[in-house]
């Protein structure tokens, strides 16, 4: 069976380690490189706040490139879609023809992203779709995935979650409310071990800090602790890679 090329869409975190899992079990994939959009201005992982150190160390182990979205501290979503419409013609003339994502149950952003798609020939995958998310997460840990939440939102999740590791544990300890994956944006992950890494990515826990978005409601994960009138806080840990 050939393989089609595809790009995996790569958060760092633990949906989109899950998806890279089984898409490169499946055999069905040549996957041409990570895809992940990038706070230019901090340097980090838009959403989770993670530094982009981290995340070259992650492809590093998974022996794959990495293709950055850059983008600035507040974009609107005309900026963003012409951004990542000119990214996935780059890859659409390298003969890529899929995009794999680690969505699961949000059928608008499913949606959104397939749509994106269609405008330059390229077409979804989503191998995690309509999983059930308490068996997910049984799933991630029994194969041995090693994660920590790097970013909470305070209206689901306090700051004490922020740090610890994503475990059967952390399962028992999280609210009803939250979504076992954190599908409804309730908290984000960094990966740092798992069966596809080749080795371990060691890091040294930083600072705990809150922070904010602005009210534009930009879609790079900027973070803006400016305007206090804006009621959306998170909770972000810091990582470091060691020297």
């Amino acid at each position: 069976m050939s393989r089609q090329r595809a790009i995996m869409n790569w958060s760092g975190g633990k949906d989109s380690a899950l998806a890279l899992y089984h898409s490169l079990r499946s055999g069905r994939w040549d996957i041409h490189s990570l895809l992940t959009s990038v706070n230019d201005r901090h340097e980090r992982i838009s959403m989770h706040g993670v530094r982009t150190e981290l995340l070259n160390a992650q492809a590093e182990r998974l022996g794959l490139p990495v293709q950055l979205l850059r983008l600035s501290g507040d974009v609107s979503m005309e900026t963003y879609d012409a951004q990542l419409h000119q990214v996935l013609q780059l890859f659409q003339e390298q003969h890529v023809t899929h995009s794999i994502f680690g969505d699961i149950f949000l059928e608008d952003l499913r949606h959104y992203r397939e749509t994106q798609l269609q405008r330059v020939g390229l077409t979804g995958e989503f191998p995690l779709w309509k999983r059930n998310t308490t068996e997910l997460i049984h799933e991630f840990v029994d194969l041995g995935f090693r994660a920590v939440l790097v970013c909470v939102n305070e209206k689901q999740l306090g700051a004490e979650f922020v740090g610890r590791e994503l475990d059967l544990d952390l399962l028992k300890d999280l609210p009803k409310t939250v979504d076992p994956c954190g599908e409804n944006g309730e908290y984000h992950s960094f990966v740092y071990d798992g069966p596809i890494f080749s080795s371990r990515v060691g890091f040294i826990k930083g600072e705990v800090v809150r922070r904010t978005y602005g009210p534009s409601g930009s879609t790079d994960g900027s973070i803006n602790d400016s305007d206090r009138g804006w009621d959306t806080g998170f909770w972000y840990q810091d990582l470091i890679l060691p020297e």
